[in-house]
């Protein structure tokens, strides 16, 4: 009896497992495709349920421009999923867009195109609708059948595949890895080929710092018109086109190499510099309270242009002190970023202040002296006269640097260490890039007279774009009327000249305190 019992038991049993082990297989199946892939169940090679024939294709993160665009179907979406007022508003517009840009020769209904970062594909839509059938999308998200899974930064196709690639919407401009978007563009379109891109800002600064994204391009035609996005109601439309393998074209360099400091100024450099605050002609009599009160009327690049096409955003701070000192109090609440991450380094010789940025997970400390070359320093520890209490309240004086070879037991008068210089001019050059956004402040207790001459007869001087300089001189003492600090040997007339000289070279100082 428990013989003939145990059978039906134990097929039951294995009928139960099977059933789970297929279960298993699906649920496993279904995982894959959503969390790996991205994509819904919309893919006949993973799903189990039939899919219409027009949707028979293939996407793969390393297949080729022509072989992935060739198997995407020319196919319109159901009537019922894009009928909303925005998708028909986003459709006409771009319909629109690329038919004056077929009538004036950038694209054709031959063209194997490329849209960039386009969510739900309506510039991909609008194309095929237009005729130029052999279209994609790229998103973070795909959304069939109209745009596969990518980004900007990382487009899944290979070189030279498009003859036509758009960028729409401001994505490039809002994109954190601009540089990347760029050249992925740039990458992916053929000699020749042409790119369109849209972004928001029509200042000529802006203007110039996308071209200089686009290094291996020319730029064609340039218009700007209105959008369809509240967001983003004015368009300033780029039309470049990717030099040939045979021009192997590109922008030429514009200073920071061994140029003698002679950088190219270009005309919107000069405007800026043009619009700043005008430098304080006249020794102040008080230069701790005008040069202090005179802060309020500096004007920052960015309040007065737009600079979100820069590739990468710097602070240098030479001349740091304490975190609290200037970038804590003033960089990072003060400074007008835009909403844009910069890296900062911080300078600082004065081993007293090193210990704090330890914590400071975001800020690069470089602990040496910022000089003309690589070489051992003196570093002093003094006070003007007068400052003895405020320098016991506050627990350090401010540092000079000499080289030990010229300083002796008569120069240096207050602590003396040995510290290490290096060439701040080659490290700048070796640190950014003309295409980064680069803010300095130099706060070197006279050494400003040895590093400027240094980064203009280098070049590097070009790198920098916008200044915030403390120059020290033989001012006259708060603490004694009618007396001059015996600290500093230049005059204030020698501290205006290096500020008319570095303006006049391009870069944008101001008098700092």
């Amino acid at each position: 009896m428990e013989t003939s019992m145990g059978k039906p038991s134990f097929l039951r049993n294995i009928m139960v497992r099977v059933l789970l082990f297929g279960v298993l297989i699906i649920v496993v199946r279904f995982a894959y495709v959503v969390t790996i892939t991205g994509e819904s169940c919309n893919r006949g090679d993973f799903c189990f349920f039939s899919l219409p024939e027009n949707l028979n294709f293939v996407i793969s993160g390393a297949a080729s421009g022509s072989s992935a665009i060739d198997a995407i179907r020319s196919t319109s979406p159901g009537d019922d999923l894009y009928t909303t007022r925005d998708w028909i508003k986003s459709v006409q517009f771009y319909s629109s867009i690329f038919q004056d840009l077929i009538a004036d020769g950038y694209l054709s209904p031959e063209s194997k195109t490329l849209c960039v970062e386009t969510a739900i594909g309506q510039e991909v839509h609008s194309l095929r609708e237009i005729g130029v059938k052999n279209s994609v999308g790229i998103s973070k998200k795909a959304s069939r059948p109209l745009v596969v899974r990518g980004e900007g930064h990382a487009i899944p196709f290979e070189d030279n595949a498009f003859d036509f690639v758009f960028s729409g919407g401001g994505r490039l401009g809002k994109s954190l890895k601009q540089l990347e978007f760029a050249d992925e563009i740039t990458r992916t379109l053929k000699p020749e080929g042409f790119a369109v891109v849209h972004v928001g800002a029509t200042d000529t600064y802006s203007f110039n710092s996308f071209l200089d994204l686009f290094n291996s391009c020319r730029l064609v035609k340039m218009r700007d018109i209105d959008g369809f996005d509240p967001s983003m109601p004015h368009i300033r439309e780029f039309v470049i086109q990717k030099y040939s393998e045979i021009d192997g074209g590109g922008h030429h360099h514009r200073g920071g190499g061994d140029s003698g400091g002679k950088c190219w100024i270009p005309g919107y450099k000069r405007d800026l510099i043009r619009d700043a605050e005008p430098l304080i002609q006249e020794e102040p009599l008080k230069p701790w309270i005008t040069l202090k009160r005179n802060i309020k009327n500096i004007k920052y690049v960015p309040s007065m242009v737009d600079i979100r096409f820069k590739s990468r955003y710097v602070y240098v701070d030479v001349g740091a002190r304490s975190y609290g000192s200037s970038i804590g109090s003033w960089f990072k609440k003060e400074y007008p970023k835009q909403n844009k991450t910069f890296d900062v380094f911080a300078i600082e010789a004065d081993k007293a202040f090193h210990e704090e940025y330890k914590i400071k997970k975001k800020v690069n400390l470089l602990p040496y002296a910022a000089w003309v070359r690589n070489e051992t320093l003196s570093f002093e520890i003094n006070h003007d006269p007068g400052k003895e209490v405020e320098a016991k309240a506050k627990g350090r004086g401010m540092g000079r640097i000499q080289p030990v070879k010229k300083s002796d037991s008569s120069d240096l008068a207050g602590e003396v260490n040995l510290i290490q210089g290096f060439d701040f001019a080659d490290w700048l050059k070796k640190s950014v890039r003309e295409r980064d956004f680069v803010v300095m402040k130099m706060d070197v207790e006279g050494t400003e007279f040895d590093l400027i001459p240094r980064l203009i007869k280098t070049g590097a001087i070009c790198l920098i774009d916008e200044l915030f300089l403390e120059c020290h001189y033989n001012r006259w003492q708060r603490c004694c009327p009618g007396q001059r600090s015996q600290k500093y040997s230049k005059t204030y007339n020698q501290c205006l000249e290096l500020f008319n000289s570095l303006r006049q070279r391009g870069v944008l100082v101001h008098q700092w305190w």
